[in-house]
């Protein structure tokens, strides 16, 4: 299928910016426990900031500030210069890596490989480093992803998931199948549906007349009967009511509470309601899934990136990509500071390529 709208090349930078704005957005107030979403609430009212239409504002106190996280003064409105380093930005760099050096042909093992020569040990959390762990022992998948691993079901698998949605443009099935084998090795049961969930949305997200329509497609690849696919289906209901977006987030999240902050299926409450209510609008549907709290940096890059894709590059509003400067730190060895746009360039061979099968 032919993407719709702006043609791909813009659709792919706009992926890539929106996740990383989206990332930025979210990423001084990314501790669930610490930041609910009635907190973030007052600490954007304070600061006159609602309806959130940019960065974060500074902290007004002292006492705030110490309840960020340490890098919010890289990511507030007024004091970003290029994006700070994140592991959900990454993971989407070493994706791309994945498959310039194995093609669309890589294996689980490959994937593993990858991350002891490319990603620092202090670098991952959660499931990402029990399996870093287990595989440095000698550990092979998939008993990399359930060896002394309790985060198997947390959100890591699905912060992974982009590239294989920019490089499978309206073949969400195949994108679902690609971060399957990614996710596998950290990851079981709902944390390996939310990176098929997903790469496929993202996928969709290039195809779909709506938001709504690249969801429906979405759920088609993963069981309807998991839980991961009952909660995207409650918050679709929820909607369809004409609940409020803080009437849908508060029943949909009681329903799971009890998870954590970073389980991948109460997130994916925060993140569809972001995405339906967000209709579309960039700056509204990242900061609606920013506001809704829990893993709000990872949540806001996913959404960030399906409403990139959707609107395209040119359509995002400038004051979310000019703080960007075109520039991204990360840990990955051989990318520090390495240009978006020469991301988004890599990333179009990669999905122009009949096969994948390239290699730098």
């Amino acid at each position: 299928m032919t993407p719709v709208g702006t043609d791909l090349p813009d659709r792919i930078l706009g992926g890539w910016l929106g996740r990383i704005a989206g990332n930025m957005l979210g990423k001084p107030v990314e501790q669930g426990d610490v930041w609910t979403r009635d907190r973030i609430e007052r600490y954007l009212r304070r600061a006159a900031a609602l309806p959130l239409t940019d960065y974060m504002p500074e902290p007004a106190t002292e006492t705030e500030a110490l309840e960020l996280r340490p890098e919010w003064r890289q990511c507030v409105r007024g004091r970003i210069h290029g994006s700070c380093r994140d592991d959900d930005i990454d993971y989407a760099i070493l994706g791309l890596h994945l498959l310039e050096r194995h093609g669309f042909g890589f294996t689980t093992e490959q994937v593993g490989d990858l991350w002891l020569l490319r990603l620092p040990y202090l670098q991952t959390f959660t499931a990402e480093r029990a399996a870093y762990r287990n595989l440095a022992n000698g550990l092979k998948p998939p008993l990399t992803a359930t060896y002394d691993n309790p985060y198997q079901e947390w959100i890591g698998a699905l912060i992974r998931a982009d590239v294989h949605g920019w490089t499978c443009p309206g073949d969400p099935r195949r994108a679902a199948a690609l971060a399957r084998r990614d996710a596998v090795l950290s990851h079981t049961g709902n944390g390996v549906y939310g990176a098929m969930f997903a790469a496929a949305l993202i996928s969709a997200a290039f195809t779909a007349a709506t938001v709504r329509d690249a969801l429906d497609t979405a759920l088609t690849v993963i069981p309807g009967s998991s839980r991961f696919a009952r909660t995207v289906r409650r918050v679709i209901s929820l909607h369809e009511m004409r609940l409020t977006w803080e009437e849908t987030l508060d029943t949909a999240l009681g329903e799971t509470a009890g998870l954590g902050w970073i389980h991948t299926v109460p997130n994916v409450a925060v993140l569809t309601a972001g995405l339906l209510y967000g209709d579309g609008d960039f700056t509204r549907t990242i900061a609606l899934t920013v506001r809704g709290g829990l893993d709000t940096d990872s949540n806001g890059a996913t959404a960030g990136s399906v409403a990139g894709v959707m609107t395209g590059a040119q359509a995002i509003p400038a004051h979310w990509t000019a703080p960007l400067q075109d520039t991204v730190r990360s840990a990955v060895f051989g990318f520090d500071g390495i240009r978006i746009t020469e991301l988004a360039e890599r990333t179009l061979r990669l999905a122009k390529a009949p096969s994948g099968d390239t290699e730098r």
